[in-house]
């Protein structure tokens, strides 16, 4: 999953970005409200991690802006403020959820997590593609319903093709999703992690789940019940 974290702390977003990466998520990282709102209008992303004191903007705005344009994204707000007003405020302007600094980053995780299992109003919280189930707040997966271990760069890769299930998504497409801006690497990357999918969810006699289309690139196909 990719997600926007909208922070002007540098070095506590360097390190949140840090952690979120290590657990498996994809982090652009913008440090003013105005570069913030730009980049969430500009990509789909999971979830919005937003501080509500920032330069340009404050949180409040571009939550507000977001809501505005008709953006369902979910948003989850930090501030370093503690007050009741803060929070209905952050609320009554579109957060679907917010916590305050300082706090632990397993609750905020756990938070966030919440917020991706509710999914917003068009992302489905469980994914079904034939035989394989795919949970990516739990980031558990299972074909024919034995579990399969991913790490979590797999399993974003396999979420990416289950959201778009039967549809051929290029390797750019899914290196936009998976990958984070600031990646400059091989596209190729893609094919290690697909390999790697294939040897662990195509057991005999389950047929090959990720389909390669030659110069398109990969199609999740539903095969079973």
């Amino acid at each position: 999953m990719r997600l926007l974290l909208v922070e002007d702390e540098e070095r506590f977003a360097a390190t949140l970005a840090h952690g979120l990466r290590a657990d498996g998520y994809a982090v652009d990282v913008a440090h003013d409200g105005r570069e913030g709102l730009d980049l969430a209008r500009t990509h789909p992303y999971a979830a919005v991690v937003l501080d509500i004191m920032l330069p340009g903007l404050n949180g409040y705005a571009v939550c507000a802006e977001l809501r505005r344009g008709g953006s369902t994204v979910p948003v989850l707000m930090l501030t370093a403020k503690n007050g009741e007003y803060d929070e209905a405020e952050a609320l009554d302007t579109g957060a679907d959820d917010y916590i305050s600094k300082p706090f632990s980053y397993v609750v905020l995780v756990a938070r966030l997590r919440a917020l991706l299992r509710r999914g917003g109003a068009v992302r489905p919280s469980v994914l079904r593609v034939g035989d394989l189930w795919l949970d990516p707040a739990s980031r558990e997966c299972r074909r024919a319903g034995t579990p399969v271990r991913l790490t979590a760069k797999q399993f974003a890769v396999l979420e990416c093709l289950a959201r778009r299930p039967n549809e051929v998504v290029a390797k750019i497409d899914i290196l936009d999703e998976v990958w984070d801006q600031d990646y400059d690497g091989d596209v190729n990357l893609v094919e290690v992690y697909v390999r790697a999918l294939r040897r662990k969810l195509d057991l005999p006699p389950a047929p090959s789940a990720i389909q390669t289309v030659r110069g398109a690139g990969y199609r999740l196909v539903g095969s079973g019940a």
